[in-house]
Formats: structure tokens, C-alpha cells, sequence
């Protein structure tokens, strides 16, 4: 993943929450043909935001690295 690219996150497994390395991504919802709009989330100061499509519950792990979450696979490669 290109460092000036933003990143982008799917939950086709329908997890509650996944743990994040960054405050802003995208999220695609599930693997096509399945996804909703690909929307841009910012948490600002909080440390977790909730999709607003799919209700995700995205929180900020800075221990992990730019292609981990918890739990795995849920990052989507470009």
C-alpha cells in the first residue's frame, strides 16, 4: 500500500469491530459485488467511529502495522 494512498478496510465476515492501525480509511462494507459506497471515515480525536452503511465499529491500534487488523484480512489490497 502506497504511504500517500488511503487506506481501505472490508468486513465481508461481518465482524462487530475491527481494530484499525490509522484514524482515516475508507470502507467498502463487503467484498464486491456485495460492497456499499466506498465512504471516507475520519475518527478526528476519538479513537473509534462506526460506519454509517454497514456498522462497523472501527478502533484505532497504533501497535499494529500499515496491512494488520484485528481481526485479520480485513484490509483491502490495491
Amino acid at each position: 500500500m502506497a504511504e500517500n494512498q488511503t487506506p481501505h478496510f472490508q468486513n465481508t465476515d461481518g465482524h462487530s469491530e475491527i481494530e484499525i492501525p490509522v484514524k482515516k480509511f475508507k470502507c467498502i462494507g463487503a467484498y464486491p459485488p456485495h460492497d456499499h459506497p466506498h465512504i471516507f471515515l475520519d475518527m478526528g480525536k476519538n479513537k473509534n467511529i462506526v460506519c454509517p452503511y454497514c456498522s462497523t465499529k472501527f478502533t484505532l491500534n497504533e501497535t499494529l502495522s500499515a496491512r494488520e487488523t484485528i481481526p485479520t484480512n480485513c484490509v483491502v489490497e490495491q
